[in-house]
C-alpha cells in the first residue's frame, strides 16, 4: 500500500512543520484522492487522528508535574468540546451528502483563515476575569469539538491559539495540553459514529487507515526534524491557500 503510506508521510510532514497532526489536509486527500465519501472520509479521517494524537503525545511527554498546573485548563475545553463533538457527529448523520459537502467546505475555509491571521498577527493573552475566561473556554470547546468530529480532525489548528490567547500558556506546552483535549474529544466523536452506516466503511480499509497512519507517524517525526528549515509564518500561509483550494473544490462538488 505505498499510495496510502505516501499520502500519509507527505501530511505527516506538513503536520510536523506545523506542530499539529496534519488532518485538516487528511481529509481533501481521502475525498479527491482516494475518493471516499465526505461522511465516510471524516470517520477514517477520525480514526487515523486518534492513532496521531496518541502517538504525539507519547513524543511530547516530558512529565506528569509539568502538565498538572494547567488541569484546569483541559477541563474545561474538554467539557465544552465534547458536547460539540457529540453533536457534530449526529448532524452529520443526518444531512445529505451535497449539503454536508458544502458545510465541510466552510469549515475547512474558516481554518485556513485562522492560519493566516496567526501568521500575520501577533495576539496577546486575553486579562479577563475567571468567570469570563471560564465561559469563553467551555464555549470555544464545543466549537473545536463540531469542528473535530465533523471534520475528522484532532482541532490542534483551534485548540493551541485558544489556550495560548484565553489562558497566556507558552506554546510548547499549549501543544501538548492541545492533545490531551483532542484525544477524548476525538473518541467521542467516533463512538457516536459507531452505528452509522459511515462506520461500516472501517473493516474493509484498515490496510489503507494502517499505512496511512503509520506514513503520518512517520512524516511527523521528518517534518520535526526539518523546522529550522522552514520560516513557519511563511508555510502557514502557504499550507492555508492549499487549504483554502481544496475548500473551494469540496464547495463545488457540493453545489453540483
Amino acid at each position: 500500500m505505498i499510495k496510502p503510506l505516501f499520502y500519509g508521510a507527505l501530511i505527516g510532514i506538513l503536520g510536523g512543520l506545523m506542530g499539529l497532526g496534519g488532518a485538516e489536509f487528511r481529509l481533501p486527500i481521502l475525498t479527491f484522492i482516494f475518493d471516499f465519501a465526505t461522511l465516510h472520509a471524516v470517520v477514517i479521517n477520525l480514526i487515523i487522528s486518534w492513532v496521531t494524537v496518541i502517538s504525539s503525545l507519547i513524543f511530547r511527554w516530558e512529565s506528569w508535574a509539568a502538565i498538572e498546573p494547567y488541569w484546569t485548563i483541559v477541563l474545561t475545553l474538554l467539557s465544552g468540546s465534547l458536547i460539540g463533538a457529540s453533536f457534530g457527529a449526529s448532524l452529520a448523520s443526518r444531512i445529505d451528502e451535497k449539503r454536508l459537502d458544502r458545510i465541510v467546505a466552510l469549515l475547512l475555509g474558516i481554518i485556513a483563515l485562522v492560519m493566516i491571521t496567526e501568521s500575520l498577527i501577533h495576539f496577546d493573552p486575553l486579562r479577563i476575569n475567571f468567570i469570563a475566561m471560564s465561559f469563553l473556554g467551555f464555549s470555544a470547546g464545543v466549537i473545536i469539538g463540531l469542528f473535530s468530529s465533523m471534520l475528522g480532525v484532532a482541532g490542534g489548528e483551534l485548540i493551541i491559539p485558544t489556550i495560548a490567547l484565553l489562558y497566556g500558556v507558552d506554546i510548547k506546552i499549549a501543544g501538548t495540553l492541545s492533545l490531551m483535549v483532542s484525544l477524548p474529544t476525538i473518541m467521542v466523536g467516533l463512538y457516536r459514529y459507531r452505528n452509522k452506516e459511515p462506520f461500516a466503511m472501517v473493516k474493509p480499509n484498515i490496510p489503507l487507515i494502517g499505512w496511512m497512519a503509520a506514513g503520518s507517524i512517520l512524516g511527523a517525526w521528518v517534518g520535526k526534524s526539518m523546522l529550522g528549515h522552514f520560516s513557519s509564518g511563511h508555510l502557514h500561509i502557504f499550507l492555508a491557500v492549499i487549504l483554502s483550494l481544496s475548500a473551494i473544490k469540496l464547495y463545488k462538488k457540493g453545489m453540483q
